[in-house]
């Protein structure tokens, strides 16, 4: 198989590939990332068409849609018939359907593919992955998927990017929402941390207050997943709810936090929205570490 973009998130899931014994040509247009995996048992290959040519299945994790677009149009002469092309980018709906189509109509196979936790789930091997795309198709990229995380087929090709977006519309929101339980303890006179330990378990226990909670007590916004990513999915999200035709209106609100955000720590971890809430409430700060921004 073949693996298009060695990033953050492509390294640690080419390895995870490799260790389950699938042998990976590699590509990135910056060719030391990708060369950099030949120890792990990876073929680096700086030319697109050469990496694709030979590869049944291509794996792409690119940083937005018009990239995997540009990627996707110059590898597409040199792709093997019947060849499978999983995205595992993300992308908005409409881009995942016209990827789709494009392959089609040259008798090639596609589905969307993005994943959820972040650079530690692929690293584990232990992602969230939806996809989108016929039953057969899926049936053969599973055991693929298999390697990376747990994958869920969720409907036809786009589905998986619907899935992923309605991922990060609760992630972007309960960011903000723990942001404010956290400023209101302060605020109100708590411990921000004994409230967070004594409500969890409870009804309020989630990912968002075990990881960014503590991220937010410790002030640490290192990028995990950064202000402009959460941005760029807050604006794919919205660009869904106008193609289905309905309004979501605490995501507009949310959405205009992160623009916000953007404008002041935009490589931060989106677990700045503290950052800006305390900005909104000037005097008001959740403890006394200094900030982490990298």
């Amino acid at each position: 198989m073949c693996f298009l973009g060695i990033g953050l998130m492509g390294d640690p899931m080419v390895r995870r590939l490799l260790a389950a014994g699938h042998q990976v040509t590699a590509w990135n247009r910056t060719h030391a990332k990708a060369a950099a995996l030949a120890d792990a048992g990876a073929r680096p290959e700086a030319d697109l068409a050469l990496a694709v040519s030979d590869a049944h299945v291509i794996i792409s994790m690119l940083e937005a849609g018009p990239t995997v677009q540009q990627v996707l149009q110059a590898a597409l002469p040199s792709l093997a018939p019947d060849a499978l092309w999983i995205d595992m980018s993300s992308t908005q709906q409409a881009e995942a359907q016209a990827f789709h189509a494009q392959l089609a109509a040259q008798g090639r196979r596609f589905i969307d593919a993005p994943v959820s936790g972040g650079v530690g789930g692929a690293a584990a091997g232990t992602l969230a992955i939806m996809a989108g795309g016929s039953a057969e198709d899926f049936a053969e990229a599973e055991p693929v998927l298999a390697a990376m995380g747990r994958a869920t087929l969720v409907g036809p090709a786009g589905s998986g990017q619907v899935a992923k977006l309605c991922n990060q519309l609760i992630v972007g929101a309960t960011i903000n929402i723990v942001a404010e339980a956290m400023l209101l303890a302060q605020a109100a006179g708590a411990d921000p941390a004994a409230m967070r330990a004594a409500i969890r378990g409870g009804f309020a226990e989630s990912k968002i207050l075990e990881v960014h909670g503590q991220r937010m007590l410790e002030r640490n916004f290192v990028a995990g997943g950064k202000v402009t990513t959460q941005l760029k999915d807050q604006h794919n999200i919205l660009a869904a709810a106008q193609a289905a035709g309905i309004v979501l209106p605490l995501t507009e609100l949310v959405t205009a936090r992160y623009m916000t955000l953007s404008q002041t720590v935009p490589q931060a971890d989106h677990s700045a929205a503290l950052l800006g809430l305390e900005q909104l409430n000037p005097g008001q700060r959740v403890g006394a570490a200094p900030d982490q921004l990298g």
